[in-house]
């Protein structure tokens, strides 16, 4: 696993230590098996965006708190210039970069999101997460289900939909696919 995963693992273990929950009372609260949790915080297995948005919140941590290891410093507004943000390449289906990691007290948390081009016939990867997500495509074409529905998004395309009912993306055609992701 990569570093960043591994230091996001500690982070999590590290927090719910402080928060006094054992790692079933986590797990429960992550809506996730007791071996998935652990797998999670061992550093083994991948970290969904989801599962570190959950654990922020029942701890009542900023997220940017098991990204990045560091409390949000910004209360006014957050700029982010082209081509920054807090990068968060944990999965190989997404590339995340955090758009406003270091604005305390958010209502919603933005991400610039890119899939690449996955070979025809690949399985979508679904999750869920508690609350709302909003989505604009930027570039490229977007494949996604939601609920067992597929759509195709187009740049210029939106959606607002709730994302504790399993959805996925997947770019299709020949290159990869950028959207701006809002998860409330």
């Amino acid at each position: 696993m990569s570093n960043e995963i591994l230091d996001i693992a500690a982070r999590m273990k590290e927090l719910r230590e402080i928060c006094e929950y054992t790692q079933e009372e986590m797990a429960q609260a992550l809506g996730v098996s007791p071996e998935t949790y652990a797998s999670y915080e061992s550093g083994r297995t991948d970290i969904p965006i989801s599962a570190i948005l959950a654990m922020a919140g029942t701890c009542h941590v900023e997220p940017s708190a098991l990204l990045t290891g560091g409390e949000p410093k910004l209360h006014v507004y957050c700029l982010t210039r082209a081509g920054k943000g807090v990068g968060i390449d944990r999965r190989k289906e997404y590339r995340y970069k955090s758009l406003a990691y270091n604005f305390g007290n958010k209502v919603a948390e933005p991400f610039l999101v890119t899939t690449p081009v996955v070979p025809a016939g690949t399985p979508m990867v679904v999750n869920t997460h508690e609350g709302q997500e909003f989505d604009y495509l930027l570039e490229g074409t977007l494949r996604l289900t939601i609920n067992g529905t597929e759509l195709i998004l187009y740049p210029g395309d939106s959606i607002y939909f709730d994302s504790s009912y399993p959805h996925g993306m997947q770019a299709v055609g020949n290159e990869p696919a950028s959207f701006l992701a809002i998860v409330l």
